[in-house]
């Protein structure tokens, strides 16, 4: 296996597990090197190599082999490139390394199908402004993908500056994220920057995601005490902010950790996500489980312990309409993507047969002459 220099690749997380990742991952891949795609664009990547940055594109085999979008790089994936010594400013990528984590959303419109947003992310900071962006549904709603990651999430509420109540919605966001830590904060007045450092941590990546104008790329350059990203204002008026952010980037801290800033999102649309949507409403699925009857609908049955906590008001009524709500969406895209598999699987058939066939032909065509 080819030797390379780490000093830069550990900077941007590269550790033994990695090292032994490529190991097991990159056969017949050798004589590639590691590297960590750190911006993605419409057809193209960054990655840091370790000799420095190089723009890349996957190799004609491995767009053949991908599958969906989901099977190509991410910001944040670790991948294993020849290194073009023609071109000392790009890179192929081969391989992309088992993902530890990662936040999937659907992609927009009604193809079926995944988007990574980002990759191998230890901390998840969801972000909602404190002004008319704040809404308890759609941090539940966050906090369903981020579970499902494998990231751990953190709630912050930015824009403190321009809010007269702030604990009010901390005490709202305590109720819709149960467990999670929240942060206030304000970059314009230096406010809650010190509890973040916890999670900066040298090798440590942090992603940061939320709708436009909730102050992202202003958080980057906050922590980072530089002027990393460009950023605009908000419309006050309806809280609309404007897509500053136009692709995703990882950017080295000053002090080790990296932050990846993500474009905006109108809205989150889930992808499978079971297991998030438990987690995300744990108390839920904990009440059921008090039900007298264990096939309990939570309706109008005798001893159901959700109803019975409705009316009591332990479990909020919104809360609870959310958890059904998201439960019917999450079933709604396992029916698509179980139909769209289907799909693929007799085009892939009729394909075959199509080939056999055409087979048949020309070998009996081969015999007559």
């Amino acid at each position: 296996m080819t030797q390379y220099n780490t000093n830069v690749l550990q900077a941007y997380g590269w550790n033994e597990y990695w090292s032994e990742s490529r190991k097991i991952s990159a056969v017949g891949f050798e004589a590639a090197a590691p590297a960590r795609v750190i911006a993605q664009y419409s057809h193209s990547y960054k990655v840091m190599t370790d000799t420095g940055e190089r723009s890349a594109v996957v190799s004609g085999r491995f767009e053949f082999q991908a599958s969906g979008k989901g099977d190509y790089p991410a910001v944040g994936d670790w991948v294993i490139a020849d290194m073009l010594n023609e071109e000392p400013a790009r890179a192929i990528i081969q391989a992309v390394l088992p993902r530890r984590s990662a936040m999937v959303r659907k992609v927009a419109g009604s193809v079926q199908e995944e988007q990574i947003i980002g990759a191998n992310v230890d901390f998840l900071f969801i972000t909602f402004a404190l002004n008319g962006d704040f809404n308890v549904r759609k941090i539940e709603r966050y906090l369903v993908a981020a579970w499902e990651s494998g990231a751990t999430p953190i709630v912050l509420l930015t824009k403190s500056d321009l809010c007269d109540d702030p604990d009010r919605y901390l005490r709202e966001a305590e109720e819709a994220a149960p467990g999670v830590p929240i942060h206030i904060v304000s970059a314009l007045e230096n406010q809650g920057g010190e509890a973040l450092r916890e999670y900066l941590s040298p090798g440590k990546t942090i992603a940061v995601t939320g709708s436009s104008g909730v102050g992202k790329s202003t958080l980057l350059n906050w922590l980072a005490e530089d002027e990393l990203q460009h950023t605009s204002g908000i419309r006050e008026s309806d809280a609309r902010g404007r897509h500053t952010t136009t692709h995703r980037e990882l950017f080295l801290l000053p002090g080790g950790a990296l932050m990846m800033d993500t474009p905006g999102m109108r809205e989150l649309q889930l992808w499978e996500a079971q297991e998030g949507w438990q987690h995300a409403f744990s108390e839920i699925e904990e009440l059921a489980t008090q039900c007298r009857y264990r096939d309990c609908k939570h309706e109008a049955e005798a001893g159901c312990a959700i109803q019975a906590a409705l009316q009591s008001g332990e479990l909020d009524s919104g809360r609870y309409g959310n958890y059904k709500k998201t439960e019917r969406e999450l079933a709604r895209i396992a029916r698509k993507e179980t139909n769209a598999i289907r799909q693929r699987s007799k085009k892939a058939a009729s394909s075959k047969t199509s080939k056999s066939k055409r087979s048949v032909k020309t070998s009996v065509a081969n015999w007559e002459e």
